[in-house]
């Protein structure tokens, strides 16, 4: 008889910090600050409120709300009870998160109480609710602050027993139509990410360290959230929308260590003027991650920040664990032949191999699926087994991204599978386009897709925001950037439209949306190859 193994829930990361360190600070939020005995004793507080209501091990707690601190005492009550949490994008429609409550079957609703209208989409999409919702920055007898107060006082609530395998985590992928796909994260799998995330993305990392949250905590920067409990460092939120001189002031004052951010809102803050002025000398690990970085807005992050970036490379599914790239290792030259930077070596303790269409190992150099192998990869899809057909092949993890190795094992992506397109009957990447016009300094942001045409299959449009600044050239035009590409690239790779938007359709963690631009280029009049008027 094999004996019975035991896990380590994810509230214990919590449970250890607050014993080790109860006066520090654990969270701060404009002028108001937690430590590790309040969030904690919270923490049991609303545990035992969830118990009390009828959430039991194995159940789902769906949380619903922008960044607040009663957001991740929330995500360590459910933990902490045996539950596992459903975070949801506070951006999502109700109809959206209806349909994300009916893939996860939640027992309980934690909702910010502005947000009154998804709980009742919720509450009509799930038949499996136990009790009413419990409200974020409310007040009133359903009020988390009511219920379980952040003071320091109370008793303790022991963490509950898990077992290898345990759900902690139901990480909806971004970008997905259709059914709902839920990645299912156990308190194992997440030990281990924990563990890998403060190894090669933030070593050292202290109680003496910051790290400051602006993304949403229902995707990678709650994730990012949980080797900070692990170490004692604290995080500091911010008001809202993302507002640069609020970010730097931040910085500055709390003198944050690290933070997680996506190209895109890393773009931002860089580009604004705060950033120049600003003491950021704390800053240490500048991590983004989610969606390719160009290299020449790297190299303008770089110039304003120094040598604190660091990506990683990995899906939700992989909970950001295949590959990472130092600060040190953005100088890295690129092999002959390939127009943009590597986005890191494998992680440490995950395997990646580079197949080919029937799954079988190519050499280095050879353009192929990333498929990856580890103890971070999650447990399958909730419920879904098609998905989980579709995902793994021989034991690997099939990515759906494209890339190639070096001879050194550094990766560099290629492109998605999925946004390959053929015209006149030739494969086309968009990633070496949008790297090229990205460089461009009349361009701010750039997605380069493929759309019908009757004669040629697909043609390629590049679909670009307009720079500006006193740095910037803003006032490139379509003739402009078809020359900037003549000179150095292949003429049946150049696009055929060049459309100049004002912004760039983005999902709610930041990343470029072409499905949405393909859709609005439709919805526009796109015919007979040529894009309509109404665009």
């Amino acid at each position: 008889m094999t004996p019975r193994r035991r896990a380590v829930n994810l509230a214990t990361l919590l449970t250890q910090t607050a014993r080790r360190l109860p006066d520090r600070d654990a969270v701060v939020a404009g002028d108001r600050r937690w430590s590790w005995r309040a969030l904690d004793t919270g923490v049991s507080a609303l545990a035992r409120e969830l118990h009390a209501r009828g959430v039991r091990r194995g159940d789902c707690v769906l949380l619903h709300s922008p960044n607040h601190v009663e957001f991740v005492q929330a995500m360590f009550a459910a933990w902490r009870v045996g539950a596992a949490v459903a975070p949801t994008n506070s951006r999502s429609t109700p109809a959206e998160v209806a349909a994300l409550a009916r893939a996860c079957r939640p027992a309980a609703v934690v909702c910010h109480s502005a947000q009154t209208g998804h709980a009742a989409e919720i509450g009509r999409a799930a038949a499996t609710l136990v009790c009413d919702p419990l409200w974020i920055d409310a007040a009133g007898d359903d009020a988390v602050s009511r219920v379980a107060p952040l003071d320091g006082n109370g008793t303790a609530w022991p963490d509950a027993p898990v077992e290898p395998g345990q759900h902690a985590w139901y990480f909806f992928t971004s970008g997905t139509s259709g059914r709902p796909k839920a990645a299912v994260l156990t308190h194992d799998q997440m030990g281990f990410v924990v563990t890998n995330h403060l190894a090669d993305l933030m070593p050292g990392t202290t109680e003496h360290d910051a790290s400051l949250v602006v993304a949403p905590l229902s995707h990678g920067a709650g994730i990012h959230l949980l080797p900070q409990v692990a170490r004692g460092a604290r995080s500091v939120l911010t008001a809202g929308r993302l507002d640069g001189a609020e970010v730097w002031e931040l910085v500055e004052r709390e003198r944050v260590s690290n933070m997680f951010t996506v190209p895109t809102i890393l773009k931002r803050l860089v580009e604004h003027p705060d950033a120049s002025h600003r003491d950021h000398s704390s800053l240490r690990y500048v991590i983004y991650a989610g969606a390719p970085m160009y290299h020449a807005d790297q190299d303008h992050a770089r110039a304003v920040l120094g040598d604190v970036l660091v990506q990683y490379y990995g899906l939700g599914e992989v909970t950001g664990n295949i590959t990472v790239l130092t600060p040190a290792e953005h100088d890295r030259l690129r092999p002959d032949g390939v127009a943009f930077g590597t986005c890191g070596r494998i992680r440490t303790a995950m395997e990646l191999m580079i197949a080919d269409v029937d799954g079988q190992p190519q050499p280095a150099g050879t353009t192929g699926e990333i498929q990856v192998a580890g103890p971070a990869v999650c447990h399958g899809y909730l419920d879904n087994d098609d998905a989980d057909r579709d995902a793994f092949q021989d034991g690997w993890f099939r990515t759906g991204d494209l890339g190639m190795v070096d001879e050194h094992g550094y990766l560099y992506i290629t492109g998605r599978a999925s946004d390959m397109y053929i015209s006149g009957g030739s494969n086309i990447h968009p990633r070496d386009i949008e790297e090229k016009l990205a460089a461009h300094p009349g361009v701010s942001e750039v997605a380069v897709l493929g759309m019908p045409h009757p004669e040629w299959g697909e043609v390629g449009v590049a679909v670009w925001v307009s720079a500006d600044g006193p740095d910037r050239q803003a006032a490139a035009t379509a003739e402009d950037l078809r020359g900037w590409l003549e000179p150095t690239m292949a003429r049946y790779k150049l696009p055929l439209h060049f459309l100049r938007w004002p912004e760039l359709p983005k999902s709610g963690y930041g990343k470029i949306v072409k499905r949405e631009i393909r859709d609005r280029l439709v919805a526009a009049g796109w015919s007979n190859g040529e894009p309509g008027d109404g665009r």
